[in-house]
């Protein structure tokens, strides 16, 4: 693409680089090499996840290189630079949890930031583990320039005595394990071969149901969700993924041309009929209030409700996400919930094309069974469900998909941290039909609303993922199977249901009703709300004490600024 299309006098960078005023600044990019023309060129901002703290954002850097080609080739100048991340996965099951949610934010923020400060044009963002999807496409619809995500990729399975197998399967060998059925040698033969590649984890937990995402709601090139992050075939996904940057530039096509309501509900048919990660039901609010839609857990929940199970992924199915893109990947699950009229073909997409016109000639498959026809679904309705109720006025969530019990009653059995939860599993410290519960472990209570992998992997491995239950303030991992119920709003910090519960309380949950319910009066729960006291969290400084001061309810995405319905400008027009 010519440079010439592009009108430096519309464009953010023109603060940067043009007029005698901006001497000192070209002085900069002069040093880092740039030459004039690339200078008054429009300037694309490049951003990754890229580190070294997990296999999910070691392939970034690459993808990154190839990305600038594409924008150079068509005419734009590209700027990389990379934010933080934090690895659910090894921040799993300690205090290193509260910081993760609280990443979400500040890779938003840090992306905005970097981009506000250099005055940038345009934004390709490429992310690998969970929170750094949602983060980067946050950024992309706040400051609403020309934008692509691209996702870094999933892990390749690993094989363990003869089938593939993800870390979530190490984490249930540990409740395996303290069971006593299985011996030391066999854990640590699994751990040393669950995790063979680069990539993120492997099975539809948080960070692949969000890459389904990015194509569903339209920010990424359609099929650059499911290739592994080790292909090198994901090169010419980066190389699109740039060039299409500097056509939505051209074309004047910006994130909230293509983040629309009908997006998001295409986002959440995804979620569902994959039997996603309960988080798409925090991040998909989130996404939508920086475009100022008001999409809160309940009605992505609606969503969910009527959407069909379709495709059979671990952790409660039988494939993996590299056996899904061999299957046909998004795009193919996609054309086949449009076709049975579950997704808005009409919506804008970063080809600048409509996802109807995307997916014209793809067909699913006949020779596969990883995705089903939606006409033929594993079950009529999403993998993950909705729940209300005197226990969670504002909304709940559970994971359903490959649950055959979906009704639960039991008396609470209560815990003020996951730390005790855990112990207590771990010492089979509780019965058959107990509803655990975990509470102050919300955005502001935890504050950072922890996931709580070990604990239900913990519970499975023991072989009693389906004889309890469990409910919580804070979420689960992606990788969480069993009746577990998260997101419960309001949390107990703010006063909600949750925090007045006592031990022996009788709680019943149905998933088929969309029901979660303590067996008190309104009087009883009335009386109990009078004499509850807040309780202050040990973070009273720092990162997570100031998250603690602005983050709002997960029903509403756990937000912690009020989104484009508080601008008074947006960055992009600048």
């Amino acid at each position: 693409m010519d440079a010439k299309v592009f009108d430096k006098a519309r464009l953010p960078s023109r603060h940067v680089t043009e007029g005698p005023a901006r001497a000192p600044h070209r002085s900069f990019l002069y040093a880092m090499g740039l030459t004039e023309e690339e200078i008054h060129r429009p300037l694309v901002g490049v951003v990754t996840c890229w580190n070294e703290t997990a296999p999910c954002n070691i392939t970034l850097r690459r993808q990154a290189a190839v990305a600038k080609e594409g924008v150079d080739a068509a005419g734009g100048t590209p700027r990389e630079f990379t934010t933080i991340t934090v690895t659910d996965g090894i921040a799993m099951g300690h205090q290193g949890m509260k910081s993760s949610l609280v990443s979400r934010d500040l890779i938003a923020d840090s992306a905005e930031l970097t981009m506000r400060g250099h005055c940038y044009d345009a934004m390709v963002g490429i992310a690998g583990c969970d929170k750094s999807l949602p983060g980067l496409m946050m950024a992309m619809v706040r400051l609403n320039v020309p934008s692509v995500f691209m996702y870094g990729g999933t892990i390749m399975p690993g094989r363990f005595r003869g089938r593939d197998v993800t870390v979530v399967d190490v984490y249930e060998a540990v409740g395996q394990h303290n069971a006593g059925n299985m011996d030391d040698a066999t854990l640590h033969e699994l751990e040393c071969v669950a995790c063979p590649s680069g990539g993120s984890c492997g099975g539809q937990f948080t960070a692949n149901t969000m890459a389904c995402v990015s194509e569903a709601i339209g920010l990424a090139i359609p099929g650059s969700a499911g290739t592994p992050a080790v292909y090198e075939s994901r090169d010419a996904y980066a190389r699109a993924s740039g060039k299409a940057v500097m056509k939505l530039l051209a074309l004047g096509i910006r994130p909230r041309d293509i983040v629309t309501r009908k997006a998001l509900e295409n986002a959440a048919v995804v979620v569902a009929a994959t039997g996603g990660s309960t988080n798409g039901g925090l991040h998909l609010p989130a996404i939508a209030h920086e475009a100022g839609i008001e999409f809160d857990l309940l009605d992505v929940c609606k969503i969910f409700k009527k959407t069909p199970y379709i495709a059979d992924l671990k952790p409660s199915g039988k494939y993996v996400a590299k056996d899904m893109h061999e299957a046909g990947g998004v795009p193919a699950l996609i054309k086949t919930l449009l076709d049975a009229g579950f997704i808005h073909g009409d919506c804008m997409t970063v080809t600048g094309k409509t996802m109807a016109e995307n997916l014209k000639g793809v067909v699913l498959r006949t020779d596969q069974d990883v995705i089903r026809p939606a006409t033929k679904p594993l079950s009529p309705t999403g993998g993950v469900v909705g729940l209300r109720g005197n226990l969670a006025p504002n909304g709940a969530i559970v994971k359903v998909a490959g649950m055959k019990t979906l009704s639960h009653t039991g008396p609470a059995r209560i815990f003020e941290c996951e730390e005790d939860c855990f112990e207590a599993v771990v010492k089979r410290k509780y019965k058959e039909g107990d509803v655990l519960v975990i509470r102050y472990e919300g955005p502001k209570g935890g504050p950072g609303m922890r996931e709580m992998l070990s604990t239900t992997a913990a519970l499975y491995g023991q072989g009693m993922g389906d004889k309890v239950a469990l409910i919580t303030d804070g979420r689960f991992s992606g990788g969480t199977r069993g009746f577990c119920v998260g997101h419960i709003s309001p949390e107990a910090a703010t006063g909600g249901p949750i925090g007045l519960l006592k031990d022996g309380d009788m709680i019943t949950i149905d998933a088929e009703a969309g029901t979660i319910e303590v067996g008190l009066s309104d009087e009883e729960l009335k009386k109990r709300r009078k004499a509850w006291k807040p309780r202050q969290n040990d973070y009273q400084s720092g990162a997570l004490w100031r998250y603690a001061q602005t983050v709002g309810e997960a029903s509403k995405g756990a937000v912690t600024h009020p989104g484009a319905a508080g601008e008074t400008h947006v960055y992009a027009d600048i």
